[in-house]
């Protein structure tokens, strides 16, 4: 739940920025929070995570771009790319290198055949494409304050119920934890 919440920390204080005063500033306290993650996490870790640093390349870029131009349509196309460069990574690094990320994430919890890795690695690629188109169509035909709300809660909505989804179908292959004191 921590994890889950330091990660949506740059996307909460966009919301209440953009509710407050608008997106550009909204925009200036992503790139901050972003960057602030970013240090906190290399202070208390002593490194970064990857997935951190597109992150804070992307939002450091569109959202630069964004206050730069005074034009809010690069922020809006923020969550798509990144969407689509996680997707991207997936696909790539399971065809040119052999590695399922998927299966490094979530292997300690599932014990499931390789074909069934595969499978759940596609359909993480296809969820995010999916997801990216959705957000430039909500980005491109609501208005700004419906995009925004979406971009919080709807997407977050959305991810619950793909990983719920995806853990119904994975049940029988769930790894069970040990249960201390019986014999």
């Amino acid at each position: 739940m921590n994890k889950f919440l330091f990660d949506l920390f740059p996307v909460i204080l966009f919301f209440i920025g953009f509710k407050f005063f608008g997106i550009f500033t909204a925009t200036a306290v992503a790139i901050l929070a972003t960057l602030g993650q970013i240090i906190y996490s290399k202070l208390r870790h002593g490194k970064v995570e990857k997935m951190l640093l597109v992150s804070g390349a992307i939002i450091g870029l569109l959202g630069g771009i964004t206050l730069i131009l005074h034009d809010k349509s690069y922020i809006m196309w923020k969550p798509t790319v990144l969407y689509w460069v996680m997707a991207a990574v997936l696909l790539l690094s399971n065809l040119f290198f052999k590695k399922n990320y998927i299966q490094q994430i979530m292997g300690k919890m599932i014990d499931a055949p390789t074909a069934i890795w595969t499978r759940l690695n596609y359909a993480w690629i296809i969820f995010l494409i999916s997801l990216g188109f959705l957000n430039l169509y909500v980005a491109f035909n609501f208005n700004e304050n419906t995009w925004v709300n979406f971009k919080l809660f709807g997407v977050t909505l959305i991810m619950f119920l793909f990983i719920i989804g995806q853990s119904l179908a994975l049940k029988n292959y769930l790894i069970e934890e040990e249960k201390g004191g019986e014999q």
